[in-house]
């Protein structure tokens, strides 16, 4: 995204996902003013974490995160608005910004991403498509334990 990004990452040690974040940020911020020749901060607000205690959180998160490039694109999908599924799909696949092409098969980012835990949840290409295009129908779908059984 312009002015933020989402990670879905999981703490092996304590205290080393505020550690990573710290290091990635003040380090990339760094790097990318000295680049442009400016100072200040890159983005929208202060490091957040969110911690997911439910399935239901777990199931949902891969899907914000990939549908989250829709905002340029089709804004109207928060509301289930998007009138042509197809057109929003094709815009997600020109979104390189993403670990959502590598989820369906297509080589963006891969040594990034851990497809042992999400990729059975994702399943298949059309697996894959037919979830995003039911939660871009209808957004409150994400929430809800219907996501697992359309997938069923």
């Amino acid at each position: 995204m312009k002015n933020h990004y989402h990670l879905l990452v999981s703490e092996h040690i304590e205290g080393g996902i505020s550690f990573f974040m710290r290091k990635l940020n003040m380090g990339y911020t760094k790097y990318f003013n000295e680049k442009h020749k400016r100072s200040g901060a890159l983005w929208q607000g202060k490091y957040r974490k969110v911690l997911i205690e439910r399935d239901a959180h777990f199931l949902y998160i891969p899907f914000y995160i990939h549908l989250n490039p829709l905002d340029y694109s089709n804004p109207e999908w928060r509301n289930g608005e998007v009138k042509d599924v197809r057109k929003a799909l094709e815009s997600l696949l020109e979104y390189r910004w993403s670990s959502h092409l590598d989820y369906l098969g297509i080589r963006n980012f891969p040594s990034l991403l851990r497809f042992d835990v999400l990729g059975p949840l994702l399943g298949t290409r059309k697996d894959c498509d037919g979830m995003v295009a039911e939660i871009i129908k209808s957004p409150d779908l994400a929430h809800s334990s219907e996501l697992l059984e359309y997938k069923n």
